[in-house]
């Protein structure tokens, strides 16, 4: 299918052919007939990715303070390649459409195939021929409604919402600052609900739009205050709407000098926020601010779960403002049509951006438009047409971003190794790393490369809730598997996985998981220093976790598993490796209440081993992120050996020390997928241990089960 992709790096804008998207659980997929170029914002995205390396960082301070800080940590050479990684990332442009459902995924209940509708969402409702958009930023378009009209509907719900928080009454005097397609839409929405409209914008050619669409009063900004004067006895307007684009402050001081004593200000576009203290505080003006298109807007368990908010508690929830104003359009409340300045298809979309660019003054609406015809779109790109005599050959399933910049660059060092497919959710994504990575093709189909005879090995990097899914297809189908951790989320995933790989691996079928510290050199030349023992070993891992938002997705039980799950499999694993044995027992325990609504992560967890030796895991994510995050001291025999960051490690026996520095963080991601890959090529040699796999899964479930009983839980 087609899509409008921008490359970040070189600032190039292009229409390309990718994999159309797959139906997905929650989702309805969309051919698209109509989708808005939102001129405003997209021009802002076109512009930044045109600026050179320099330019970017000026445009976003906050994003170089995080490059400096990971050097800091990680190195220059690591920052690097993360750096480098980022920016070859695409961009999907648009989040405004309409068009047919072609596809109804699991759990959606309301839509039907031949519906027509129209969605929202960055990154769903995106300028391509084929969308996958979860159904609460999906509404069916009433009667009588055009594809193009209803296309306006994101813009359309941005500005009912900031209408809504203006909370106008019949006969206000409102003044709307800023002309563009949602000023536009403000002012109409305004003038329906009985108000007097003041409209302001520096475009004498905007204000005559918002004229004809019902404003009492449209002038430039230096007469606004005059304008709002003559019609309020210069009391001043009851409300400003701000739905100005500029990092100038000049909006904002305006609509505290053009509104009333006590009177209401809402900010919609993205203004300068440098809020002047004399008529704010004079006047005891109400700030309010807006978010895009209402209550669900950056909300996981609305946006992605489809978890509607009880009606009778919030009555216009993001999706209940998109229905109201499409309503609008069909009562003829609302003329949206005259605002369309320009229908383009969308194969002249380059050309379209670029006369965007080019123009002194930015014109409002401008469609995309798509073909009539259901789009039957392939699922799958071919990149080469040359077939690898590699003997590892890999589709790669999921590219996070921990993915590309460790696993990718982990893989292409290694010989006898081709990654002859990606697979990736959006097809963009999966073009451009495939392209990157010099693959076959690209997909959004997983059976495309579990079909796929020539290829024999998986890696599976996908978010934790499909790992035990995808591992259970990808044994079935034969291939080889490396999985990013966790292995899976449930116990009955694991019993599966279990009884599958026993049947599978006397098929000589390989079995991994990205527990990579314990390939690290540190721990090898710990086992090494430790190797002649005879008692059991006491360890101590302390992890300065960091703290994650309560609603990240790995918080999520249903979907991350969880930070003990996600991450501390990590340090199980590794105090596996470094004793030798097998987890006994666990008793785990969090820190009884916090702010975040958040325990888990701040957490310890007592083990035993199969060998008699102990351990401790002090899992903490309220520490500060200036102490390096991880640190390891085993003790045994006389000896004890503690290990920073996977940058130095230090032996002490006898009174005598000595020391190892890698020469940056060694987690020993390379180790591991050249031992993987080596497992694969030369089947008598070692690969990781299955056994101690399913021992830190085991573990890691029952830590969790442990936090919520409070016992002792028994591996075995």
């Amino acid at each position: 299918m087609k899509q409008v992709v921008q490359h970040y790096r070189s600032g190039k804008l292009s229409v390309e052919s990718v994999p159309a998207p797959t139906v997905q659980p929650g989702c309805l997929l969309v051919a698209t007939r109509a989708s808005l170029i939102s001129v405003g914002t997209e021009r802002a995205t076109v512009g930044m990715a045109k600026k050179n390396l320099v330019g970017k960082a000026m445009d976003r301070p906050d994003m170089v303070r995080k490059v400096i800080q990971k050097a800091q940590k990680d190195g220059i050479i690591e920052t690097a390649k993360m750096v480098s990684s980022r920016l070859d990332a695409p961009v999907a442009l648009g989040y405004s459409c309409s068009g047919v459902v072609v596809g109804v995924g699991a759990g959606v209940e309301g839509f039907s195939v031949g519906d027509r509708v129209a969605c929202a969402g960055q990154n769903y409702a995106s300028h391509a021929e084929v969308v996958s958009v979860p159904k609460n930023l999906c509404v069916k378009i009433p009667d009588g409604v055009s594809f193009d009209d209803a296309a306006y509907v994101t813009m359309g719900a941005i500005a009912l919402q900031g209408v809504r928080q203006a909370d106008p009454k019949l006969g206000d005097v409102v003044a709307v600052i800023g002309l563009g397609l949602v000023g536009q839409l403000t002012v109409q929405l305004l003038t329906a609900n009985g108000c007097r409209v003041v409209a302001s914008d520096p475009e004498p050619e905007k204000r005559t739009v918002a004229e004809k669409l019902g404003a009492e009063a449209s002038v430039s900004p230096g007469e606004l205050l005059d304008a709002v004067s003559g019609m309020t006895e210069e009391h001043g307007a009851d409300a400003a709407i701000v739905t100005a684009s500029t990092k100038d402050n000049a909006p904002i001081v305006a609509a505290g000098e053009a509104v009333r004593k006590k009177g209401r200000v809402v900010v919609v576009g993205a203004v300068g926020m440098d809020l002047p203290r004399e008529p704010y505080y004079a006047k005891e003006l109400e700030l309010r601010l807006s978010t895009s298109y209402g209550p669900g807007r950056y909300d996981a368990e609305y946006e992605e779960k489809g978890r509607d908010y009880p009606y009778g508690y919030v009555r216009w929830t993001e999706n209940r403002n998109m229905g109201a104003f499409l309503t609008l359009i069909a009562d003829g409340r609302l003329d949206v049509a005259s605002l369309t300045h320009h229908r383009i298809p969308i194969e002249q979309a380059e050309a379209a951006y670029a006369k965007i660019l080019a123009a002194s003054e930015s014109p409002l609406g401008v469609l995309l438009t798509y073909p009539d015809a259901a789009v039957e779109s392939d699922r799958k790109v071919t990149l080469r047409a040359s077939v690898s005599a590699d003997r590892v050959r890999v589709g790669l399933i999921g590219a996070g971003s921990h993915v590309k910049d460790m696993i990718v660059p982990a893989l292409k060092g290694l010989r006898d190794v081709d990654i002859a497919a990606v697979c990736t959710q959006r097809g963009m994504n999966a073009k451009t790393l495939g392209e990157r990575l010099g693959a076959g093709y690209c997909t959004t189909d997983m059976d495309e490369i579990l079909n796929d005879s020539a290829i024999n090995t998986v890696i599976i990097g996908t978010r934790h809730d499909l790992h035990g899914p995808m591992v259970l297809a990808a044994l079935r189908a034969g291939k080889h598997v490396f999985v990013e951790k966790p292995l899976c989320l449930t116990m009955e995933e694991l019993q599966e996985i279990e009884t599958l790989y026993a049947a599978k691996a006397r098929d000589g079928v390989r079995l991994a998981v990205g527990f990579n510290r314990r390939f690290s050199d540190h721990c090898a030349k710990a086992k090494e220093f430790l190797g002649e023992r005879r008692n059991p070993l006491v360890m101590l891992y302390r992890v300065n976790a960091g703290a994650l938002p309560a609603d990240h997705w790995t918080q999520d039980p249903d979907v991350g598993g969880g930070r003990i799950l996600g991450e501390a499999c990590h340090f199980v694993d590794y105090l596996q490796a470094l004793c030798g044995g097998q987890v006994e027992t666990v008793y785990a325990n969090s820190i009884a209440t916090h702010t975040s609504g958040t325990t888990q992560d701040q957490s310890t967890l007592s083990l035993t081993f199969s060998d008699g030796s102990v351990g401790t895991i002090v899992y903490a994510a309220g520490g500060d992120t200036g102490l390096a995050k991880e640190r390891c001291e085993v003790f045994g025999d006389g000896c004890s050996v503690v290990m920073d960051d996977f940058a130095q490690s230090e032996f002490f026996r006898s009174g005598q020390r000595t020391r190892y520095k890698s020469s940056g963080r060694d987690k020993g991601f390379s180790q591991q997928m050249a031992a993987f890959c080596n497992s694969i090529i030369k089947p008598d040699t070692d690969g990781m241990s299955f056994a101690s796999v399913v021992s830190v899964t085991r573990a890691c479930l029952a830590a969790v089960e442990s936090m919520r009983t409070r016992t002792v839980i028994d591996i075995e």
